[in-house]
């Protein structure tokens, strides 16, 4: 009995731990000035990668290792695209918005799939219409703070949206995966992100004009392994990265689905306060602070109102 006990306890403390974890990765990232974003998100996707191996390896040499099919390959690369997209379009969202604002459009991902349930073949009841309303009105109300010369900036609230819709992706996949097919956690999670990685690496090159050779770290496609910001990248590759992410597929055995999305949702709220705790600064317009909260009050509804698994497990 005391084992059952402590077991809910702890879950609880882990997925505390996992929201402040994955709550500070803005930060961090918006710090890293200097460094075009495709470059580093991509760093981050490396960085992780070289932590996911080890793990992935002892799992697929497992004596009941799962079997990999050729359909299982495809939807790894799609997913990976997916996540590439998602972080490619936060990231960039970073250096073109406010920390706040950029946190709350990439939150969005709920309303999302509420949005996309005729495409999906599925019908949105009315509790998820009016909490995809009430999200959407919020958005549209924060925008009341974009100026001209002015922090906040519509193309980088779009980008932080661009980051919730192909986040939406990535999760339906790898809820089939994981769930559907039994695809271990860390064979789904070392391709995927080393593929997001080689994505935004080639992003990086297209677009940012990085090398793999160059004597500046910050434009080099390698460059955080033998320069200052190789603490910043474990740091983001451990915390967020694994203690994070991988607390929240953890916990999901002991706490339901909805009430760690539930959790989830002060991650804005956080990250802020990890922002104005690190940095001595929060920007915080009056709209903002006005249509904010509904928009994570109609996130809120609309995971309340999910009587579909594909809402719940978001």
């Amino acid at each position: 009995m005391n084992g059952e006990k402590k077991q809910p306890f702890l879950a609880w403390a882990l997925l505390i731990l996992a929201l402040f974890a994955v709550s500070s990765a803005g930060t961090i990232l918006q710090s890293m000035e200097g460094i075009p974003p495709f470059l580093r998100a991509s760093w981050r996707m490396q960085g992780t990668s070289l932590i996911l191996f080890p793990l992935f390896i002892m799992q697929y040499l497992n004596k009941n290792k799962y079997l990999i099919s050729k359909n299982d390959v495809k939807l790894l690369l799609i997913s990976s695209i997916f996540l590439a997209l998602h972080f490619g379009s936060w990231v960039w969202s970073l250096d073109n918005t406010t920390l706040v604002h950029s946190l709350l459009f990439v939150t969005m991902h709920p309303i999302i799939v509420v949005l996309l349930m005729p495409v999906l073949g599925s019908s949105a009841n009315k509790i998820h219409i009016a909490g995809a309303f009430v999200g959407v009105l919020g958005a549209i109300i924060t925008l009341g703070d974009v100026k001209s010369s002015g922090e906040v900036s519509i193309s980088g609230d779009i980008a932080a949206f661009c980051g919730a819709i192909t986040v939406v992706g990535y999760i339906f996949i790898g809820r089939y995966l994981r769930y559907e097919k039994n695809m271990p956690v860390f064979i789904y999670a070392f391709p995927v992100t080393l593929g997001a990685g080689v994505w935004l690496a080639i992003a990086a090159v297209l677009f940012e004009s990085i090398s793999l050779n160059s004597i500046i770290p910050e434009l080099e496609l390698f460059g955080w392994i033998d320069s200052s910001w190789f603490l910043w990248i474990i740091y983001l590759s451990i915390v967020p990265g694994l203690v994070g992410h991988t607390g929240i597929n953890t916990v999901l055995r002991w706490i339901p689905p909805i009430m760690v999305s539930i959790v989830l949702l002060l991650e804005p709220v956080i990250g802020a306060l990890i922002g104005w705790l690190y940095t001595g600064e929060l920007i915080l317009g009056f709209w903002t602070l006005l249509g904010g909260p509904l928009m994570l009050f109609g996130v809120l509804i609309v995971t309340l109102g999910g009587k579909h698994e594909s809402i719940e497990d978001i």
